[in-house]
């Protein structure tokens, strides 16, 4: 009697595993060491096209792209080996109707009770997330194209205003000599501003244009302490006028890839914002820190000035002539040069502020 229950749960069980191994939604074939299909499940006969005799009766090579036929290859030998459990792979299979779709496998061995060592491969297909990759790429690749277009233009451009407010800064030059009394004249003033302002605002083109993608061969690694320091002293005098407080809480190991004047740049820039934009409530505190972030160092300017309406300016801050203070020589090119220049990098910035409390940037760079 025990053994007629035994035989009844037995089929049972093995009628279970079939039902459930027939009815996945993924795709499941047992296959053997030399790579012949020995049992398929219906999902992959939906996901190839063909019915399981048709399957039997071809070599699986014959229907894999004959650029991917070789991608089990390395992995396959380990598993074997016993130097890996499992294995995951892509590969590019011709459905039968000629398309071409893209399946993740996954890999691994089992054993039957003779011993005999076979694999288990998993199908995923994964056809519109690969076609989705390749419309991202291409454009990708447009976007890319059209930017170089635009950055030789943006050249161009900066290039010839360049030459032509020199020319007319030279003949202002001219006239002055020529005329002694010329520069008294109200109309000159003028003209004299407008080629002063035109000559600044090229500069400020000119420092834009030179923004690229930054080649991993300019990088180094830098010591993010050290730089500190160095621009603290470039500023001594300018802190010391405003009676500012800096303090360097930074890590003195804490390494960053980086370019040098890049670096030192967004160092001064910020550290000048600081005291510039300080509260005549209270002496300007400026404290400087960092930390890791998985692949990153995150250097962290916190100051007590005079903060900015996030809610008004938040996605203005870093845009090219935005001030947000009424200060003479507030002109608004700093912050978007020096967020061009992180971003180049392969970093970005974050920002925190609250009007009349202070501000906190967050600077994320390539950890060393």
């Amino acid at each position: 009697m025990k053994a007629y229950q035994l035989q009844n749960n037995f089929e049972a069980s093995n009628d279970l595993l079939e039902r459930i191994f027939n009815n996945t939604y993924n795709g499941i074939a047992l296959v053997s060491l030399s790579g012949n299909w020995l049992k398929v499940n219906d999902s992959v006969c939906h996901l190839l096209g063909y019915s399981r005799s048709e399957l039997f009766n071809m070599d699986i090579d014959n229907i894999v792209f004959i650029e991917d036929l070789g991608v089990h290859e390395e992995k396959y030998e380990k598993l074997v080996l016993g130097e890996i459990d499992k294995y995951r792979v892509k590969q590019r299979y011709f459905h039968k109707d000629g398309s071409l779709i893209w399946v993740l496998i996954y890999v691994s061995l089992v054993y039957f009770k003779e011993g005999r060592p076979h694999m288990i491969w998993q199908f995923n297909n994964i056809t519109k997330q690969e076609k989705n990759k390749a419309k991202l790429r291409a454009m990708l690749e447009v976007a890319k194209e059209q930017n170089e277009r635009l950055t030789s233009f943006a050249r161009i451009v900066t290039h010839n205003l360049r030459s032509h407010s020199g020319n007319l800064s030279t003949i202002t030059e001219f006239l002055e000599e020529d005329f002694k009394n010329i520069k008294t004249n109200e109309n000159y003033k003028l003209l004299k501003n407008a080629v002063e302002s035109l000559q600044e605002t090229v500069s400020h083109l000119t420092e834009v244009a030179k923004i690229k993608k930054t080649d991993e061969s300019e990088m180094q690694k830098l010591n993010l302490y050290n730089y500190v320091q160095k621009a603290m002293y470039s500023i001594i005098a300018m802190a010391q006028n405003a009676n500012a407080i800096i303090y360097n809480e930074i890590d003195e190991d804490e390494n960053v890839l980086a370019v040098p004047a890049y670096l030192e740049s967004i160092i001064l820039n910020f550290l000048t914002n600081a005291i510039k934009y300080r509260s005549d409530k209270r002496a300007p505190v400026i404290e400087l820190s960092s930390k890791i972030v998985e692949d990153f160092v995150v250097l962290k300017i916190k100051d007590n000035g005079l903060g900015i309406d996030m809610k008004k300016y938040g996605d203005k801050i870093f845009q090219m002539y935005k001030t947000f203070h009424r200060k003479k020589d507030s002109i608004g090119v700093g912050l978007f040069i020096t967020k061009n220049h992180i971003e180049s990098m392969g970093g970005r910035v974050e920002v925190i502020s609250k009007v009349d409390k202070g501000t906190e940037f967050f600077v994320y760079l390539p950890k060393a």
